[in-house]
Order: C-alpha cells, then structure tokens, then sequence
C-alpha cells in the first residue's frame, strides 16, 4: 500500500498466551445460525482503541486489570474461548475446548504524538499493533479473539483486537467488551446479560426465500473490474456537521429526512465510481451493511451478540450514478435499505442453507454503519478512547476486496462527526477527493451554505 506517513516503529512483544474463562464452562457445541456463517462473513475484522495517557493510571496494572476483566468475562461470554469446526454443508459449529482468546502485552519506543494529530485510519505500522500470530488467523480451528495491549513511551496505550466475524457484528463485539469494561470496573456481572440462542436466525424448517436478495447475484468479472490491491492510497473523510449540512442543502425536502449514512453512503459511493470510471454500461453496485436487531417482532433479546445483519445492494449503471445529481444514488440507497425487514433477513438465512453465496463485490462499494456500537466510549479504567474503531481500512479489512465504514468520532477541533475511511488507487483517489471537495462546498446554482464552514475534508496518512 502507498504511504505518506514515513513513521515506523518496533514494540518489543511478550509471549502470547491464551486466557481462559475465570471459572469452568459448559462443554457442549453450539451451531453458528446461519446468518453468522455465511461465505461473507468468514473472516477476522482488525479494530483499534487509542487512550491517551491517564496520569493516575500505571500502565503495567492496568494490563492485569484488562487481562484478568477479560477471564471474568469468558465466563459469561464463553463461546469467544472455544473453536469453530465445520460441519456437514460448510455448517459452522463452536466446540467447548476451554482453550481461551490470544492475549499479548507489548510496549512500544515511541509515543502516540508522533503517530500524528489525528489518530484515525489509516494507522503506520498496524501489524506492530496487532500482531498476527503465527496459525491464529484462519476461521476454523483458530482462537476467535485476539487482544494486544501495547503500552506507549508517553503512557498512552492502544488495544488492538482482532475477532471472528462469524461469531459477532460490531455490535455483539461492542457487547463483549462493554462487559470487559464493566467488569474492569469492579462489576461482578454484566449489566446485560448475553444471549446465544443463535436459532432465531437461522433457516426455517421448511426454507422459502421470499426475496431476490442481489447482494447475492452471481456477477462474472468480465471486464476485469476488480480493484487490483497495488498502487493504493487510504485516506479518511470526516464529514462534520458543515459538511453533512451542504449535502442535505443539495436535495429536495422530501430526501432531506434521509439518515447520515444513507447520505454518506450515496455520496461516497458516487464520487468513488466517478473517479474510477467505469465503462457508462456497466452495473455498479452500492452494498451497505444493516444491524437488524430492531426490525424483529418479538425484538431479539437484549443480549443476543451474535450477527443480525443485512446486506442490501442499490443498483444503477455507471452512467447514471456519475452524471445524475446525489438525489438519484440516495435514492437507490434508501430503496435498498427499506426492503430489510424481519422476513428480509430469515429470507437470508434460508438462502444460506441451499448454497451459502458470497454477496457480490464485483463493481461494489461496500460500506457498514459503525455508529450503535459506540467503542469509544468503553472505559476500561483509564478514561474513554480518542479513537475506537477498524484498525485498517479499504483493502485488508476483508481479503480481496475493499470495504468501508462510518465511524463517529470527534476531530482535532473537539467536532462530533462521521469518519469514512476509503481506499482507491492513487490517480482515482485524487478525482474522488475532488468530487467529495465539490459536494461539500458552496454551489450558489443549488445549494445555500452561508452559514457552514469551508473545512478540509480529507486526512490522508498511512
């Protein structure tokens, strides 16, 4: 990947070791439900928690305090200390082995200032931060968490964690290490309690899939299309409430009820597609990640942690995303979106148990709201995080292809707002930080911004 932060450093690592529950578990196996364990899910997510430096906090107690928080939490979370296996049909199934998640101390020779002003993605060195045990990173077999705690010369430390995606979304991890941080806290149980009951999302007795579910077409890279993972750039785009506003001043007031990330997924997905200029034929496809926890009736329980996601497609030609105005790609966005309900994802999981596809991302933008699984605000002791979120961004999120988020965060400034990490080859980046810039400024032909602030969007480090 392209560079243009030349900071490296080493941290010199303890030897992993695995932590078991605090206390015996149940041996048993538990079946994954079958929106956990689709193709497009197996994987291991890397994330990121920053802290600055809490004077009143000694860093090495602090480490025992995480590492022994977290045995007590396998206690109630204790599916995260076995191993998955696979099944009859590629049918994921977790075993009791009592072996425990990877845990690693480390210190680093260098404080969090000189990683830059702003810690965001993309971070210098982030295989230092979280460091890929040799035999750890595979889907079956393999621990399903890995926490390294690296401890910085300034007295700041970062958390690195790497989990199976098959076991949680970002939410049902945001559930894990809240009770971490609860239980850090002198807590002795969770204030929610978690809940396995993976059944409820998995296929019906009787299958019916009940929509055409796109996201899943079988899409033939004809053209060549895919993004060769060389040659590429990360860059972040914080959208502050000035921002955010002259998007919502280019529409007409029925779009202007639309959410954040519908907004900024139909943004960013536009501006992408123009800067790589697709042949004006061709399908281009705008993927985004939906939690659908609320949209049950009965809703799930509280606790529930496993996946209960969606992942509907908007559709256009190349042509028409580029050249019509930002209403059109937010239309297809918010279409997409409203089609998930209760019987959208069990349509899923029943899809699941016939061929088990991987979603499309041939010509996709695939993008995922970070925004309920607030990270930043876990407290394990030391105060919140200055940055809680994926540790990389675009290309190496999920292999072979590039993936994006939103996270909320407050920039330099003390601004609350959304992050988009993005990840292009360079000449596309530039006409994407380009057309984004436009977006965002001051149109007098369509727009009245007066009010809203002219900033820079774009962070670019690496």
């Amino acid at each position: 990947m392209a560079s243009t932060n030349a900071l490296t450093f080493k941290v010199q690592r303890q030897n992993p070791e695995l932590i078991p529950p605090a206390k015996p578990t149940p041996h048993e196996f538990k079946p994954l439900s079958d929106i956990d364990d689709q193709e497009g899910l197996r994987f291991q997510l890397p994330a990121i928690q920053i802290f600055p430096k809490n004077p009143a906090i000694d860093g090495k107690y602090l480490v025992k305090v995480i590492r022994d928080a977290l045995a007590k939490a396998l206690v109630f979370y204790y599916p995260f200390a076995w191993r998955l296996r696979e099944m009859a049909g590629r049918k994921l199934v977790v075993e009791c082995t009592g072996e425990g998640i990877l845990f690693i101390e480390a210190d680093a020779d260098v404080s969090l200032q000189q990683l830059g002003d702003a810690l965001h993605p993309p971070f210098p060195c982030v295989e230092e931060l979280l460091y890929d045990v040799p035999g750890s990173s595979g889907i079956v077999d393999c621990p399903l968490l890995l926490i390294q705690v690296t401890r910085f010369r300034c007295g700041g430390f970062i958390i690195g964690i790497r989990f199976n995606h098959t076991m949680s979304d970002a939410f049902g991890l945001f559930r894990f290490l809240s009770t971490v941080a609860e239980l850090a806290g002198g807590a002795q149980i969770p204030s929610v309690l978690p809940v396995w009951q993976r059944h409820l999302l998995s296929a019906r007795d009787r299958p019916r899939v009940s929509y055409a579910h796109h996201e899943y077409d079988n899409i033939p890279d004809t053209n060549e299309t895919l993004i060769p993972l060389v040659d590429m750039v990360q860059r972040s785009i914080f959208f502050g409430q000035a921002e955010i506003s002259a998007l919502r001043g280019r529409l007409r007031p029925h779009l202007r009820r639309c959410t954040t990330f519908e907004l900024l997924a139909a943004c960013v997905g536009r501006c992408r597609t123009i800067a790589l200029s697709p042949d004006p034929d061709e399908e281009v496809r705008i993927l985004c990640f939906v939690n659908g926890l609320r949209l049950f009736n009965p809703p799930l329980p509280a606790g529930y942690y496993g996946n209960a996601v969606a992942t509907p497609v908007a559709i256009s030609t190349a042509g028409k995303l580029c050249k019509q105005p930002l209403a059109f790609a937010l239309e297809l966005v918010m279409k997409a979106k409203s089609e998930v309900t209760e019987e959208y994802i069990k349509s899923a999981a029943d899809l699941m148990v016939m061929r088990r596809p991987h979603f499309a991302v041939v010509r996709t933008y695939i993008v995922s709201d970070l925004t309920r699984a607030v990270f930043g605000d876990l407290d394990y002791g030391c105060g919140p995080a200055v940055y809680a979120g994926p540790a990389k961004a675009g290309a190496g999120v999920i292999p072979g292809f590039l993936v994006s988020f939103h996270i909320p965060i407050k920039n330099n400034k003390g601004e609350n707002g959304k992050l988009v990490p993005i990840c292009l080859p360079t000449n596309a980046m530039e006409v994407s930080v380009k057309e984004v810039e436009k977006m965002v400024k001051r149109d007098d032909d369509d727009i009245d911004l007066s009010d809203a602030r002219k900033t820079s969007v774009f962070r670019a480090e690496n």
